[in-house]
């Protein structure tokens, strides 16, 4: 049986820093996302895979090496992939060296959408993000994060 006591549980400052921290990730991610759709008619979802498969070796990457990029489910992937295929942002192609196998393609569109909203969501980055923040205290965020990546056993970028 699992024996919770006061100690296995947060105090009353690290639970008001912890709601301030996902409340503040949530509002930010939010209103970035909601400029990113307005400019650009791109969700968050779609600039994330759009970003990933830009990054790519010639704009082609395997659905499981996306998942991974993206942090998202085999599952949700495959749907978002399906509208932004309809919209014409991705296609799908046979894989060259594995009849089996599949892979995610950057369509000319896609492309355009992709640079079109990168720099003004860049700026949004900085108007929104970097300029709230001294060097010291980006180093400091970097550090942090840094540290939950490594606790959660995620890869560092």
């Amino acid at each position: 049986m699992n024996h919770v006591t006061a100690r296995n549980l947060p105090a009353r400052d690290e639970l008001r820093i912890w709601r301030d921290y996902f409340e503040t990730g949530e509002t930010l991610r939010s209103l970035m996302g909601t400029r990113l759709q307005s400019e650009s008619a791109l969700s968050s979802a779609d600039y994330q895979v759009l970003l990933a498969v830009n990054e790519a070796t010639d704009h082609r990457i395997r659905p499981s090496e996306l998942a991974a990029d993206v942090g998202w489910q085999r599952s949700r992937l495959s749907h978002h992939l399906g509208r932004m295929e309809a919209r014409g942002l991705i296609r799908r192609e046979q894989c060259a060296d594995d009849s089996r196998g599949a892979e995610v393609v950057l369509t000319p569109e896609g492309g355009d959408a992709f640079r079109r909203c990168t720099v003004p969501h860049l700026t949004d980055i900085r108007r929104m993000f970097v300029d709230a923040l001294t060097p010291e205290q980006l180093t400091q965020l970097d550090g942090i994060t840094t540290a939950l990546r490594d606790h959660l056993g995620l890869a560092r970028r």
